[in-house]
Parts: structure tokens; sequence; C-alpha cells
């Protein structure tokens, strides 16, 4: 396409560097085996860490710059007076359907109906885990927020009779109160159906405030391009990136990182506090479900990072920034 970015394709869009993608059988592999864990149950869910949480002091608040974590990489972020949802997910399953699929381990941590006002949700790509039918139109029709979306999605929305939808590129930016949102390059896929595959764009979001900044990650792997992320919109005092869903590296090496590559794309923003997500929500991968924030943590210390700049909440829990 020529006069097009680079990460524009005729029919969709690309990563930049390109990255190796697994071919078919050893997908088809992968979804058969985690077919038949789900099946036979056999994989041990660990009591997960909670705070119960009513959402009363998060609907009082007028000033405090907060983040709640709700699960897997939803999280409620109020900054400057503007609430804020990111990939927001409410329902029983990441799926198409409701009777297959991945289902939750635990419920919201916040509950859908103590949420604050939603002024603005920020989707990061359209796989179901991040991109929840049922939820956004929960959202939609009770709260009326603002979606700001990576390109090819605002049909999709549309689709849904959502209507208030923006659709950015990398690095194009919308200020909606005080703060200002941007949409960065990271390193993933989109589809939804066999037949639409990277039809649509994946991004992490760079939120601006009067005083305060941070960058979700939404899902991708480990690459260069973060160092220049933190450049152009650092420095991050929150850094929200997915430590989970890693194994089998076949399937995930280019497009989820570890905790030890999350930790390095932390490091690459400039961030002085690292916050844990995408885990101990929706089993999604091989790795044990408890193992992530154990890694985590071991990966800290061997960087000799204080235990109060890696934040692993817990489902429900809020702290201010």
């Amino acid at each position: 396409m020529p006069g097009a970015p680079p990460h524009h394709r005729q029919h969709g869009f690309a990563n930049v560097p390109p990255i190796e993608r697994p071919g078919f059988w050893t997908v088809q592999a992968f979804r058969a085996r985690r077919l038949w864990a789900t099946l036979a149950a056999t994989k041990p869910i660990p009591e997960f860490p909670r705070v119960a949480n009513d959402g009363r002091a998060l609907r009082d608040n007028r000033e405090a710059s907060t983040l709640t974590w709700i699960g897997h990489a939803t999280l409620l972020i109020q900054l400057d007076g503007v609430n804020i949802l990111t990939d927001p997910h409410f329902s029983e399953r990441a799926s198409p359907v409701g009777f297959a699929g991945p289902r939750r381990l635990n419920p919201p941590g916040l509950a859908f109906e103590a949420l604050p006002p939603i002024d603005v949700v920020v989707i990061s790509h359209d796989h179901y885990d991040h991109l929840d039918r049922p939820s956004v139109e929960r959202l939609a029709a009770a709260h009326s927020p603002l979606f700001l979306v990576p390109l090819g999605l605002k049909a999709w929305f549309a689709s849904l009779g959502i209507e208030r939808v923006l659709e950015l590129d990398w690095w194009d930016s919308r200020r909606v109160g005080g703060v200002t949102f941007t949409l960065t390059p990271v390193q993933h896929w989109c589809a939804r159906t066999p037949w639409d595959t990277d039809r649509r764009l994946w991004g992490g979001w760079a939120l601006a405030g009067r005083e305060r900044r941070l960058f979700f990650g939404g899902d991708t792997g480990y690459y260069g391009g973060f160092r220049e992320v933190g450049a152009r919109l650092g420095p991050f005092d929150l850094a929200l990136v997915s430590i989970a869903a890693y194994e089998p590296p076949a399937i995930m090496r280019f497009t989820h990182t570890t905790p030890e590559e999350a930790l390095h794309v932390f490091t690459d923003l400039g961030a002085r506090t690292f916050v844990a997500m995408h885990w101990g929500t929706f089993d999604l991968s091989d790795e044990p479900l408890d193992e992530p924030p154990r890694r985590l943590r071991a990966a800290a210390r061997a960087m000799r990072l204080p235990d109060e700049r890696v934040w692993v909440l817990a489902h429900g829990e809020t702290r201010r920034f």
C-alpha cells in the first residue's frame, strides 16, 4: 500500500517487525489439548486473593487517582475526574457462546452494578477475553461511555447499535476531560472468527492526566518497540502488563509476555510501578494458574525491585497512585 504506514496492509494490519506465527497443526494440537483439559477438569484451581469492594468509595471519589483490578485485563482507572474501564469483561465465559469456552475462575472483583459512572472505555483488541459483547452492550445501555478502539472495530460496535465510538491508529490521541488517550503499538494479532484474522488493529493505551501517566498493555509479546513508547509518551507512573498465557512457547512466545518479559516491558517504558494483570481470572494456557505471580516476584527480586514497585493486586483491590 504505497504511502500507508508500515503496519497497514491491503486487507488489515501487521506487526512491525513481522512475527512468526505458529503452524496450523501446532495450533490445532494446542486447541485439542486445551479442550481436553477443560473437559477433564484436572488442573488445580487455587484460592486467589480477593478484597471485598462494594464500590461506594469509588462512586464517591472525585479527586484521588485510583486503580482497581476487576479481573483479567479489566481495570477501573480514576484519573483527574474521569472514570475509565479497560477491556471490560463481566461475563461468565471468554467465548462467543455462553455454553462453552474458558469459564471465569472467580467473579469480578467489582460487580457491574457497583461501578461508578463510566466516562471512557478503552479496548486493546478484539479477542474474546478482551472484547466481550455482553459487557460492552451493558455498559453502553447503563453508562453511555465513549469507546476508544483500534482501527477496524467501529463497524463491529455499530452492528450492536453502539455509536459513541472513536477509532484510532497507532500514535493517534484523543483528549477526554483532563486525560489524553494515545493508542500505542504492541506485538499481537486479532481475530473473532477463522475468516477475519488481522482485519482489525490491536494496541496498548497510554493515559496522560495532569500529573499522572499510565500504560495499559492489553495483550503483547515482548519486542523493542516499548522503548519508543516510553521515550515518546513516558515516563509512566504505572505500567499495566500481562504476566500470564505464556505456555507453550510454540504458541505464545511472540504474542504474550512471560513474567520476566513483562518486567522488561516495564523497564523499557521507564515506569515507576509495575502492575500485574491478565492472570488468575481465565485459564487460557498451559502454565499452572498460580505460577505467574510467583515467577514475577522472583524476577523482580533478581532485578532488585522493591515490593512497593511491583503490584500484584487481589481481585477487587483498589490502590491510590
